[in-house]
């Protein structure tokens, strides 16, 4: 199990180290090499530090950071479920990396791999670079066992079904539900686009499966919402759809959470609920930019009630769902090897 990570410490200098990893990495700014050391080493690592520090300490654990100790929790109850099945959760970028996970279960004598990104939405910034880093250190530990991999589930009725649930105790028709992803670079998905005539040039480019999307992280945003939209039976003039955790002076995404909110108090909305279906687990992005961070927004501008439903986390509907995703992909590569063995004889 694969998640993007987090800072050690609710520090500056821990914060610093971690950010100095995760923006350093070309799959995350994807500019020449001399401006992005430029941007991160001389302006974002001299600022950002102090102001994410107080964030972070703001939601820390008492066992540590929130998206350590879920994630834990999800390793440990997968483990569970799957029946002895050898379980290590890493980070892309702190503690515990990647190379200590494959490293805990090559000593183990593991012979069928499976790496998991923990995004529901494929994008080069989080599921391709984790993937690459694997493979990196699979390579230079000169270990080859049998490797699977799960890319994304965007509308996986394992995953689907979960998250339907974890919305529906918190939503009836008085309240408006906000869908906020977070927030990519618009140049991380024109790239996926290799006809260079569907994304950002199509209306609606989004909400239309073609070849030219298939990995489109934000085609795949918009299918899981539809996916959920249908299943509440909601109206449209019932739900939004936004993205959150901008950084940096690129073009991103939009609508912006932090617009959205507003536009929706200014047409009327007093009752909104957010979903983060980005984030399987709860981390700085959610419980303290969304649940601290819009909620003050949401207020100042005359909103009455938010509320900021959690993510799926350890939920034992959700742990299931997750053991479903993996077997059915251990139960197609198994069909796919008696498939190319009966051609070949």
């Amino acid at each position: 199990m694969m998640n993007v990570g987090t800072p050690d410490e609710p520090t500056v200098r821990s914060v610093k180290k971690y950010l100095k990893q995760f923006l350093l990495d070309p799959d995350v700014i994807d500019i020449p090499a001399p401006l992005r050391h430029l941007l991160v080493r001389g302006i974002i690592l001299n600022t950002r530090p102090k102001k994410v520090a107080p964030l972070y300490q703001k939601i820390w654990m008492e066992e540590g950071s929130p998206l350590r100790v879920y994630s834990d929790r999800v390793a440990s109850s997968l483990g569970e479920s799957l029946n002895g099945t050898k379980v290590e959760f890493a980070m892309r970028y702190g503690n515990p990396s990647i190379r200590y996970g494959l490293e805990a279960l090559k000593q183990q004598g593991v012979e069928e791999l499976l790496l998991l990104p923990m995004f529901p939405h494929y994008a080069q910034a989080t599921t391709e670079s984790s993937l690459k880093e694997a493979h990196k250190q699979l390579k230079e530990m000169n270990w080859s066992p049998k490797i699977l991999e799960i890319h994304h589930f965007e509308t996986d009725s394992e995953y689907i079904t979960p998250l339907v649930n974890s919305i529906k105790p918190h939503i009836n028709q008085e309240t408006h539900l906000l869908f906020s992803y977070h927030g990519l670079p618009v140049s991380h998905v024109k790239r996926i686009d290799q006809s260079k005539s569907h994304c950002q040039k199509v209306e609606d480019c989004c909400s239309i499966s073609c070849d030219a999307n298939q990995l489109c992280y934000a085609h795949h945003c918009m299918k899981t919402t539809l996916e959920v939209v249908k299943s509440l039976n909601l109206e449209p003039d019932q739900w939004s759809l936004s993205f959150q955790s901008r950084l940096g002076p690129v073009k991103w995404l939009e609508p912006s959470t932090v617009d959205k909110v507003a536009q929706l108090v200014g047409s009327g909305v007093k009752k909104l609920a957010i979903v983060a279906p980005a984030f399987l687990v709860d981390g700085l992005e959610t419980l303290e930019e969304l649940e601290i961070g819009i909620r003050a927004n949401f207020m100042e501008l005359g909103g009455e009630e938010l509320t900021v439903i959690k993510c799926l986390n350890d939920e034992q509907e959700w742990i299931d769902g997750l053991m479903k995703i993996i077997e059915n992909r251990f139960q197609h590569s198994i069909s796919s090897t008696n498939l190319s063995a009966s051609s070949t004889t």
